[in-house]
């Protein structure tokens, strides 16, 4: 009487089948838009026959589904993750050089050609009638308004490199908060699968946690295998490793600190070593570098690079229209001071710092060069002297001649000087400058295009494997639907056979 039920086991197993693939395809369903969800499916096999009494061979006993497995390629995953850590770098260094371009915002009717252009016209007007209260007053105000430039300028600048090295803390925090997430994730997978299970889903987010990873640092995480388990199956253990040293180590992880400088500058170690953290690559480098690099030996041309060149334009031009010096360090002209003032001063500087007098400007130094160096683009200013009494703007080079322009002109005649910079004129200067941050910029530009392009090829392999697709699904779905009817059919025809040979046939 038990084999003639041995039918009815089988559709049993057939329906019990059917209904595990049709929930495995209702989770992938469910989770179509899920990120990092990685598509399963059920490992479906003969199960184990069975002999027969007689010994003319086996029997099948039906259908069943071992083990539910995710889609994926690792290798994939590992390519990911190293290409992220470049994309991340230069994808942030973009978005810092389009910051840095509108600062300057060159082009334009606010830049700095306009402001020059308006200071050198006013000292044009100043040269047709040198007596003119109001034409002075213009050139004052022009001087004021190159200054100012300078000033909102590098303020900018300094504001940008504040966002940066807040940025640095913030990646570094992130960076910790990751670990900590996989740390602890990696505790349950190890649990979750001590039976011999897959742990599909909690793997997904370690995946997703790896992938937000490895675009702010250059990590390496891969899973090995440390020996055996009392099970017999292999013990796995996941790592991520930086700059060669753990960052997760199965159940463990190691913090980064974030340490401020005497500068204020934000700098990033292991908590436990205090060993300085370099990264090679990821968001945390281009931060890094934005802040920090200065161009030299090799560096990246970052903001302070652009800073000082700022601060050796404003010194410079400076130093020619006040001094008459040009940067071979010889004095080729009378410069400001060298002229006299409508109201006969003379030694008169028409730019300083901190909007201090001539007096206390050549006080701050004893020589020309130390005097100027302690000027910057944040804080140059037209002198007090000038902004006080727009008589003593040094238009004559002559003195008790109202109507004399002389020193007036060959201020003018500066403007066209290729000996004020090594790059020629001060607007030559200023050009190169932009043209040097234009080729930069469109370097992060092209890097970053680049990596975003390599990235999302391997994005679409990975999503042609692992990704869910609903017309698949739904096929699927109409197929294990089938499977599950014909079952129960099965069952209902062996249910017919056994009602009419039990009952009708009286056995």
């Amino acid at each position: 009487m038990r084999a003639s039920f041995f039918g009815l086991n089988i559709a049993m197993q057939g329906l019990y089948t059917s209904q595990k693939a049709l929930d495995i395809t209702n989770h992938n369903i469910n989770n179509v838009n899920t990120p990092g969800y990685s598509r399963q499916v059920g490992d479906q096999k003969a199960s184990r026959p069975m002999g027969l009494y007689d010994g003319t061979g086996m029997i099948g006993t039906g259908a069943e589904i071992t083990s539910v497995n995710r889609v994926r390629d690792d290798f994939l995953d590992f390519k990911f993750w190293s290409e992220n850590i470049a994309y991340g770098e230069w994808d942030t260094k973009r978005i810092a050089m389009e910051e840095l371009e509108a600062v300057f915002n060159e082009p334009s009717d606010s830049g700095f050609t306009t402001v020059i252009d308006d200071f050198y016209a006013g000292l044009q007007e100043l040269s047709k009638d040198p007596s003119n209260e109001a034409t002075r007053a213009l050139v004052k105000q022009t001087g004021v308004s190159i200054t100012k430039y300078f000033n909102t300028t590098a303020s900018r600048i300094q504001k940008l490199i504040k966002n940066n090295n807040d940025a640095v803390k913030m990646k570094a925090e992130e960076i910790n908060s990751y670990a900590h997430q996989i740390r602890d994730i990696n505790e349950l997978i190890y649990k979750a699968e001590l039976d011999g299970n897959v742990a599909n889903d909690l793997r997904d987010q370690r995946t997703l946690l790896v992938d937000e990873l490895s675009k702010i640092v250059d990590i390496q995480a891969s899973e090995v295998v440390v020996g055996n388990l009392q099970t017999g199956q292999e013990d796995r253990r996941f790592q991520v490793t930086l700059n060669g040293a753990f960052l997760v180590n199965h159940f463990n992880s190691s913090d980064l600190e974030v340490y401020e400088n005497t500068d204020n500058v934000y700098g990033v170690r292991w908590l436990d070593s205090q060993n300085e953290l370099n990264p090679k690559g990821g968001e945390l480098k281009a931060y890094m570098d934005v802040r920090d690099g200065d161009g030299s030996s090799g560096q990246y041309k970052g903001l302070p690079f652009y800073m000082e060149k700022m601060n050796t334009f404003a010194r410079n031009f400076a130093k020619a229209f006040n001094e008459g010096i040009m940067r071979n360090g010889q004095k080729e002209y009378a410069g400001h001071a060298g002229g006299i003032g409508l109201d006969g001063s003379t030694g008169i500087r028409f730019f300083s710092f901190d909007d201090q007098s001539t007096a206390d400007f050549m006080a701050t130094g004893t020589t020309v060069d130390a005097r100027y160096d302690k000027m910057t683009a944040a804080n140059i200013t037209i002198s007090s002297d000038i902004a006080d009494d727009i008589l003593k703007i040094a238009a004559a080079s002559v003195g008790g001649e109202p109507g004399n322009n002389g020193n007036v002109d060959e201020l003018i005649d500066l403007r066209h000087d290729s000996s004020m910079f090594a790059e020629g004129t001060a607007e030559d200067y200023l050009k190169s400058l932009i043209a040097t941050m234009g080729i930069d910029a469109q370097q992060a530009i092209r890097m970053s295009d680049n990596q975003e392009n390599i990235i999302n090829q391997i994005e679409n392999n990975r999503l042609s494997i692992s990704g869910v697709s609903i017309d698949e699904e739904m096929a699927n779905m109409v197929k294990f639907q089938q499977a599950y009817n014909a079952s129960a059919k099965m069952i209902a025809v062996i249910n017919e056979i056994y009602d009419v040979t039990i009952n009708g046939l009286g056995l």
